[in-house]
């Protein structure tokens, strides 16, 4: 076991977690925490031309599977990867259908062959901090870059009032700060968005049903699964461990269970037309960072898409303006603050800080930044033993040393 296992116990923007499901004013709010990646399912579900309702309903079935399961605020997120290459380049359903197959399958293999649960033990805890860190970077400008940007004047408006309720009522477990937000979020959308469509679009949907063919999980796999395989294995899977770990020590959850469960939801999703998903860091970070402590907020954030694709399936492109983009923005930035922040643990360590910060940058800045930051800081911890920097007074005493020798 690396030396970080034995470090003390990290710390976090906020109190310890307890188990167990409730559902309350505070799991009620932090079931909106990771509402910051509703834009990715939104685009993906418009430039593949996916059935609103069997995309909505599948991914509330499976906040409610993952809530019932962990009981703890594990998110359910659509894959960012595929999400990007598919809203850049326009890829057909069935291609997109068959990568959540395709990545269903490889997790299985992972996880049933134990790989899973050798990466985490092998791979640093300030690797792992480091490719939070970059995802922090990357959910941060999102967000900043053209969520809270995107209405102009009033949407900036918006923002700043949202930040503003949020920094006063973070971390109130009274006046649970996701709830005003959202409440000014709707208001929001009334006065701006709002013509009469979507109750135009009330009717009862199920959803539709697809076979994934060979050809398409084959072509998935190439164009989709690949690329995304190193976020899930950074992020999904051994960041995910590690912050359920900070945010819940009393309970051991294994990357093995989670990549099980990530490998489970993509091998249901094709076959019901949902999108394919992952657990998430972020998101777990910003479902405590607005109240959760339980399982409860998983099951109300997946009951609400479960009523809205049963329901407004068929109105997707109407009912995805009640939820305005620069108040989606100010929810993300904080999911994003909240992984940035947990990077400060290794502050501490003058060898373990440096390759956090560069795993993060790498992620950032470089293609395929994750499977490479993850391979660099794990070269540069188990390497560092053999690394010797050698002190300017060192190499200026040298001549003098070697001439004292030769007389």
């Amino acid at each position: 076991m690396h030396e970080t296992a034995a470090t003390s116990e990290p710390k976090t923007m906020l109190p310890r977690a307890r188990t167990g499901i409730r559902f309350d004013r505070n799991e009620l709010a932090g079931a909106f925490g990771d509402l910051g990646t509703f834009p990715l399912l939104i685009g993906m579900t418009l430039a593949a031309g996916l059935d609103g309702a069997s995309v909505l309903l599948m991914f509330g079935l499976m906040q409610l599977l993952t809530g019932l399961i962990y009981r703890m605020p594990m998110p359910v997120q659509p894959l960012k990867v595929m999400a990007a290459i598919v809203i850049a380049q326009q890829a057909s359903a069935a291609t997109l259908y068959g990568a959540g197959l395709a990545i269903g399958l490889l997790m299985l293999v992972l996880a049933a062959s134990g790989l899973l649960q050798w990466l985490a033990r092998v791979v640093p805890r300030c690797v792992v901090r480091g490719l939070q860190f970059g995802l922090g970077l990357q959910l941060a400008a999102i967000a900043l870059g053209k969520f809270v940007q995107a209405d102009g004047v009033y949407g900036y408006v918006l923002a700043a009032c949202a930040f503003t309720i949020t920094i006063l009522l973070l971390g109130n477990r009274r006046f649970p700060a996701a709830l005003p937000v959202l409440m000014l979020g709707l208001v929001y959308a009334l006065i701006f968005h709002w013509h009469g469509e979507l109750a135009d679009s009330f009717g009862f949907r199920l959803p539709k049903l697809h076979v994934p063919q060979l050809a398409d999980v084959l072509t998935g796999f190439v164009a989709l699964a690949l690329p995304q395989l190193p976020l899930s294995l950074g992020n999904s899977v051994l960041a995910t461990r590690q912050l359920a770990e900070d945010l819940f020590p009393q309970r051991r959850l294994s990357a093995g269970k989670i990549g099980l469960t990530y490998a489970l939801m993509n091998l249901v999703n094709p076959w019901f037309g949902g999108v394919p998903t992952c657990h998430g860091a972020g998101g777990m970070a910003g479902h405590f960072a607005f109240g959760a402590r339980t399982g409860g907020s998983v099951i109300i954030s997946g009951s609400l898409f479960v009523f809205l694709g049963l329901f407004f399936g068929a109105g997707f492109e109407h009912l995805v303006k009640v939820f305005p983009l620069p108040m989606l923005g100010v929810i993300l930035l904080f999911e994003a603050l909240g992984m940035i922040w947990l990077v400060s643990e290794t502050a501490r360590s003058s060898s373990e800080f440096p390759i956090a910060m560069l795993v993060g940058l790498v992620a950032v800045w470089l293609p395929y930044g994750y499977a490479i930051g993850l391979l660099l800081g794990c070269a540069l911890f188990f390497l560092r033993g053999r690394i010797r920097l050698v002190s300017p007074d060192a190499v200026l005493q040298r001549p003098a040393e070697e001439a004292t020798t030769r007389c």
